[in-house]
């Protein structure tokens, strides 16, 4: 499954690296998300509670970033398993600024693959559910960014 968007966010683009970069702020924004700790530099343990129809359960797994380019770019790498499958990922975050400097036009693109019980759903569910997750997960995170 592919994703790819933008959004436009209330802060310039140094504020939203340094918002996108802090695993405090991801775990309050990411839906799910139970525990995000430091397992390395720049790898995360996290734990994820996820629900799509009538399975749902827990996700085990790392968070990773990648050839980072402050304040321009960067590449977040997830991979989890648990009782309803695995699932793996791999993003390209972009960062420019917008608005006279005021905003961040950010842009993403990247790939997930998921299997076991979670595939069985079919395709077009997981990919209604991943466009719903993205979309809360802006919706927090520009709130973040609007009160910090």
């Amino acid at each position: 499954m592919k994703l790819s968007g933008s959004q436009l966010l209330p802060a310039p683009p140094e504020k939203v690296w340094a918002a996108i970069t802090d695993t405090e702020v991801l775990a309050r924004c990411l839906p799910g998300t139970e525990r995000l700790e430091p397992a390395g530099p720049d790898r995360y343990k996290a734990v994820v509670g996820f629900a799509l129809a009538a399975i749902s359960g827990k996700y085990n797994g790392t968070l990773e970033f990648a050839a980072k380019k402050q304040p321009d770019s960067l590449t977040l790498k997830i991979e989890g398993k648990g009782t309803p499958g695995f699932m793996k990922g791999e993003g390209r975050v972009t960062l420019a600024p917008a608005g006279e400097g005021r905003q961040t036009d950010l842009r993403y693109e990247g790939e997930a693959q998921v299997g076991g019980m979670i595939a069985a759903v079919g395709q077009r569910m997981i990919e209604v559910a991943a466009r719903k997750i993205v979309s809360q997960f802006f919706e927090k995170f520009s709130s973040e960014l609007a009160r910090g």
